[in-house]
């Protein structure tokens, strides 16, 4: 025997245990291991499905949230604007009210003042006047001492008054 070449025996006993183990493995081993692989490629093709689809899921969520992001910030800024503007025109209408009643204070101390004046005036013609019927009896008793004197001033006064209606 040598090592190189072996009995026929041994060989044929070879090929008997070699046709036996892949006779079993190709009945009941081969179907199963494919059918594992099938199952992992299936399982791995399915897994590579769903993270594509999570990506683009992630993508549109992504800019859904861009443009939500977008979204608010425009509303933001027309919501500060809106304020912005509404305390413009608060201030200009304080301004104007503020303006107004002023100017109505001013017109009431003007025709306070006004009215004052007025009393102040119509007073001082009363004094004058008590004061000049005042000296006009003092000097009317001076020269009226007499009688005759009276009654030529009491005539020249009805006459004046007569040619007043008339």
């Amino acid at each position: 025997m040598s090592l190189l070449l072996p009995d026929p025996g041994l060989v044929i006993w070879m090929l008997v245990a070699f046709g036996l183990v892949f006779f079993i493995l190709a009945k009941w081993g081969w179907p199963v291991i494919t059918k594992m692989a099938e199952k992992r490629a299936n399982f791995i093709g399915d897994s590579l499905k769903s993270a594509k689809e999570a990506n683009k899921q992630v993508e549109n969520l992504k800019s859904e949230m861009q443009q939500l992001i977008d979204d608010t910030r425009e509303e933001q800024a027309r919501i500060l604007k809106d304020a912005t503007d509404s305390r413009e025109k608060i201030i200009h209408e304080a301004k104007q009210k503020a303006i107004s009643e002023a100017n109505k204070i001013v017109e009431d101390a003007r025709s306070q003042m006004q009215i004052e004046r007025e009393n102040i005036l119509n007073e001082l013609r009363l004094q004058v006047a008590e004061l000049s019927v005042n000296i006009a009896e003092k000097v009317i008793r001076k020269e009226l001492d007499n009688q005759d004197k009276q009654m030529s001033v009491i005539k020249e006064m009805l006459d004046e008054i007569d040619t007043l209606k008339n």
